[in-house]
C-alpha cells in the first residue's frame, strides 16, 4: 500500500470517528432533554398533586357547607327556616321544649322511659310539645350521625307529625339507638331501615328519596344552629323548659322517670 492510500485511509477513518461523535453527542443532548423534560413534567405533577390535596383540605365538608345551602323547611314546621316545630292540639295552652340530641343516650333513655307519658298527654291535649334537635355530639368524634338523623327526622316531618313522632321513638328505641361511640345514624340505608318500622314511613319512596338526596340537610344545619343559639340557657340533652325554666329533678343528674315527669310537668302547668 502506498503512502498516499495509507493517508487518505487514516483520514477517512478519522471524519468517520468524528462523524460518530457528533452524532452520539445530538443522541446524548437530546437524551439529556427528555430527562429534564420528564423531571420538569414530575415536577408539575408533584405540585399539581400537592395543591389538589391542599384545595381539598380546604374545602368545607358536606355539613359545613350545607349551612350556606338554601334551606328546604319540611311541612308541619313554621318560624325562620322552619326550625319552630310544635306538636300538638290548638287548644293546649302550654307548650313544653324538648331539647334533644339524636346521638344522646340519656336521651334515648328519657324517651324509652316518659316517652309514651309524652305522646299521652299530647293526644289529650294536656299540652303541646316544640322540638329543638342538636347535634353536638358530631363535634366529639368528628361524627355526622347526629346531623344526618335530624335530617331524616325532617324528612319524616315533612310526612306528618304522628310521622315524626314515631320515628323519633323508633330511633331512641333500644333496638335501633347505637351506642355514643357507634355514628351508625351516618348511613342513610340504616336510617331508612329504622323507618321502615314506622308505618306512614314503610315504602315511603318520598320519605326515602329525601333521606338519600340530603333534602332536608340545610334544615338539619339550621336546626342545629337554633339548639346552639337558644334563649333558655340549654347546653345538654334531654333538656325541658316550660314558662321559660328549664325543669328538673331533685337530682339532676338522676334518670328521669315516667312519675318524676309527671310531677315536674304538672308543677310547670300550675305556674
Amino acid at each position: 500500500m502506498s503512502q498516499r492510500n495509507s493517508h487518505a485511509s487514516k483520514s477517512a477513518a478519522r471524519e468517520r470517528l468524528r462523524e460518530e461523535r457528533e452524532r452520539q453527542a445530538k443522541r446524548d443532548k437530546v437524551k439529556r432533554q427528555v430527562i429534564v423534560a420528564g423531571a420538569a413534567v414530575a415536577v408539575l405533577a408533584i405540585a399539581g398533586g400537592i395543591g389538589y390535596a391542599v384545595v381539598q383540605g380546604n374545602k368545607p365538608s358536606h355539613w359545613e357547607a350545607a349551612k350556606d345551602d338554601k334551606v328546604v323547611a319540611p311541612a308541619n314546621s313554621t318560624g325562620t327556616n322552619g326550625t319552630t316545630v310544635v306538636i300538638g292540639k290548638a287548644s293546649a295552652k302550654k307548650t313544653l321544649k324538648l331539647y334533644e340530641d339524636p346521638r344522646c343516650p340519656i336521651c334515648a333513655s328519657f324517651e324509652g322511659a316518659v316517652g309514651p307519658t309524652v305522646e299521652k298527654d299530647i293526644d289529650s291535649g294536656k299540652y303541646k310539645i316544640q322540638y329543638i334537635g342538636g347535634t353536638f355530639i358530631d363535634n366529639h368524634d368528628n361524627g355526622e350521625g347526629s346531623k344526618n338523623a335530624l335530617s331524616a327526622m325532617g324528612a319524616a316531618l315533612n310526612v306528618g307529625d304522628t310521622a315524626f313522632l314515631q320515628y323519633k321513638t323508633a330511633l331512641y328505641s333500644t333496638k335501633w339507638h347505637p351506642d355514643e361511640s357507634e355514628d351508625k345514624f351516618k348511613s342513610d340505608d340504616y336510617l331508612i331501615k329504622v323507618a321502615q318500622t314506622v308505618p306512614a314511613l314503610k315504602d315511603n319512596t318520598k320519605f326515602q328519596d329525601a333521606v338519600k338526596n340530603g333534602t332536608y340537610d340545610a334544615w338539619a344545619m339550621a336546626m342545629s344552629n337554633a339548639f346552639n343559639t337558644n334563649k333558655d340557657n340549654v347546653t345538654g340533652t334531654p333538656s325541658l323548659v316550660m314558662n321559660g325554666k328549664q325543669l328538673k329533678t331533685a337530682e339532676p343528674n338522676q334518670p328521669w322517670t315516667a312519675a318524676m315527669f309527671t310531677s315536674v310537668v304538672d308543677a310547670a302547668l300550675k305556674g
